[in-house]
């Protein structure tokens, strides 16, 4: 379990999600109101009934539902601690801070494995379970190049096909990866994959939303591949058919304002149908290598070449302009928002600002952020 979370305290959160008809945004809505899970279960109902979108039916479900929650909350602590899962919920540190961002994110994470779940890049890969060889080739080498790029992750799914091709590659390139399931951690799905899951989880991790006894049920893929996308900051969909669970997952990042790359192939192919229709209906930007990734995300190796060779400019930067390159010293890649408030440059003054530190090649804007 995580460090100073009593058993007590854990039950509460546990039992939360086991509440019925209340989902992940009404979890947190009585969370943020009543300040823990455990307040929401000791609260009187008429003061629940004032709390705003908690209406007559959640609050009598969590009145019936209170007893039997509790108690298979318990029977899942047991469970948690026989097979030393570490369980998170929405206001821990160690929860994705990505995933934490997208307001219908689980309220609760189970994760076998000890890996950083922070990353400072993290990039998802998800595709057809029928993988062509065109389509494992490229997935492995666009994952070989990533590879040069320091802080990065690789998440997916552990289904077949494109999915256990990026987990493969990604440990074979000395890569963490994290794969994210559909069922409880109780059991593996599909099972042929149990191998490559346990040797993720030395830097990695094993991932699920879902208590033990869950089924890897046809409903529970949808809500998965949320979290693929939650925890990545971009998705790759290597090979799709025209409809399938990885244009669900691009839809579901782009809803996240998250970036999609595609990889285009050949018009008559059927899993290359998926990827150009990304590609078409602008869904998606067409990507044929890892550098294209890292241009379009602002991690270009050329970028960090470049900053000896700015560091000659500092010396001619007024006192405002040198304020404003010490904040992006510190802030890497930050949003004009950030510089704002957070900068101590007047606001008035931060656009011309800005436009000067470009002009003498000091920063670089790229994506509409900021950096040195």
């Amino acid at each position: 379990m995580e460090n100073n979370l009593t058993t007590d305290v854990l039950q509460y959160q546990l039992a939360l999600t086991l509440l019925p008809g209340v989902g992940d945004i009404t979890a947190k809505n009585l969370v943020g109101y009543c300040g823990g899970a455990e307040a929401i279960f000791k609260e009187k109902q008429q003061a629940l009934l004032k709390i705003p979108n908690v209406g007559q039916i959640v609050a009598d479900k969590i009145k019936n539902g209170k007893e039997q929650s509790l108690k298979r909350a318990e029977e899942e602590i047991r469970f948690i601690e026989k097979n030393k899962i570490k369980p998170l919920f929405f206001t821990s540190d160690q929860y994705p801070k990505r995933l934490k961002a997208c307001n219908d994110s689980p309220i609760m994470i189970f994760v076998k494995g000890n890996g950083n779940l922070n990353p400072e890049k993290c990039i998802a890969f998800v595709g057809t379970r029928k993988a062509s060889d065109y389509g494992k080739t490229t997935t492995e080498k666009l994952i070989a190049d990533l590879a040069e790029t320091d802080g990065m992750m690789i998440v997916s799914g552990l289904a077949f096909g494109i999915d256990i091709t990026a987990h493969k590659a990604s440990l074979k390139c000395k890569i963490p990866t994290a794969g994210i399931v559909a069922h409880g951690l109780d059991t593996l799905y599909p099972a042929e994959h149990r191998n490559t899951a346990e040797k993720m989880q030395a830097e990695g991790a094993v991932i699920s939303e879902f208590m033990s006894k869950t089924n890897a049920d046809k409903e529970n893929f949808p809500k998965r591949n949320r979290i693929i996308a939650g925890m990545a900051d971009a998705v790759v969909v290597v090979e799709s058919g025209i409809k399938g669970g990885s244009l669900i997952t691009a839809d579901i990042a782009n809803s996240y304002n998250r970036d999609v790359f595609a990889i285009p192939g050949q018009v008559d192919k059927e899993y290359s149908k998926g990827c150009n229709a990304l590609i078409r209906d602008n869904k998606a930007n067409l990507i044929q290598s890892a550098a294209d990734i890292e241009y379009f995300m602002g991690w270009d190796k050329t970028d960090v070449k470049s900053i000896p060779k700015q560091a000659r400019l500092f010396e001619d930067l007024n006192p405002e302009e040198k304020q404003l390159v010490d904040f992006l010293k510190e802030n890497s890649k930050v949003d004009i928002d950030t510089i704002c408030f957070r900068s101590g440059v007047k606001l008035n003054r931060i656009p011309a600002l800005l436009l000067n530190l470009e002009l003498k090649g000091v920063i670089k804007i790229i994506r509409e952020r900021f950096m040195i």
